[in-house]
């Protein structure tokens, strides 16, 4: 290797790091559902991931919902909740979509009651990054310093590739949610409708399960038949309500 051109450690170091956060978020986010669950996993793994940030929270904007906070640890909430303010650093990430960072919260000018709330937690810096995660939800991820000057460049760099991999790992998890629900929904109507809840309650009868799994295995047979759930159903209600012969 060539010393005069390779890059110096720490660089390399905090690409490595870098990357092995967005391994583990991946690895922590990808089969998750709820979209809370998902913010709470987040910010956990970030804050224990880089070096130098203490602590780590999510300030999430929701279309016709109260604002979404996630922290770390429970106590630093309050620096990412809207309701003690909108004057933020997270927010003016949100407004200006760009990143936001204070070196030092001691000598900081901008956000004066949020500042003061800081201060209190003996937080010293901090980097909000823009999150865009669908058209109905944004949001802003939030690393939080306990030394002043302790947040570089290279944490700036490491905010900006998390926000953008965070923003897909959680717009994922926005859909999988909503195909859930959606599934749910379905489910529901399926158990009311007629000749299918009559068949679900005739599987709940032989094997002594609860509707959900009978619904499963209703679907399970017309999958192996290749035929449609409805037909299957009908099928079966018509075998058991067929006279036996004596």
């Amino acid at each position: 290797m060539n010393l005069e051109t390779s890059p110096p450690l720490a660089e390399t170091l905090g690409v490595l790091e870098t990357a092995a956060l967005l391994r583990e978020l991946t690895a922590g986010l990808i089969a998750l559902d709820d979209f809370d669950e998902a913010l709470s996993a987040l910010v956990r793994i970030t804050r224990d991931a880089i070096a130098g940030v203490n602590w780590c929270g999510f300030t999430a904007l929701r279309a016709g919902e109260a604002a979404g906070v996630a922290a770390s640890d429970a106590p630093m909430s309050g620096l990412d909740d809207l309701r003690y303010g909108a004057d933020t650093p997270a927010m003016d990430a949100i407004r200006l979509r760009e990143m936001v960072r204070a070196e030092n919260l001691a000598t900081e000018r901008r956000w004066p009651d949020w500042t003061a709330r800081a201060g209190e937690f003996g937080v010293l810096g901090v980097i909000s990054a823009p999150v865009d995660v669908d058209e109905q939800v944004i949001g802003a991820i939030n690393l939080y310093a306990s030394r002043p000057d302790e947040l570089t460049t290279g944490h700036q760099l490491t905010a900006m590739l998390l926000a953008e991999h965070a923003g897909l790992l959680l717009a994922a998890v926005r859909d999988r949610q909503r195909r859930s629900a959606q599934a749910d929904a379905q489910d529901v109507a399926l158990l009311g409708d007629g000749v299918i809840g009559q068949a679900i309650g005739v599987i709940m009868t032989q094997r002594g399960c609860p509707p959900e799994d009978a619904l499963e295995v209703l679907r399970s047979a017309a999958s192996s038949l290749s035929i449609p759930l409805r037909q299957v159903a009908e099928r079966l209600v018509s075998t058991v309500s067929r006279p036996r012969d004596n």
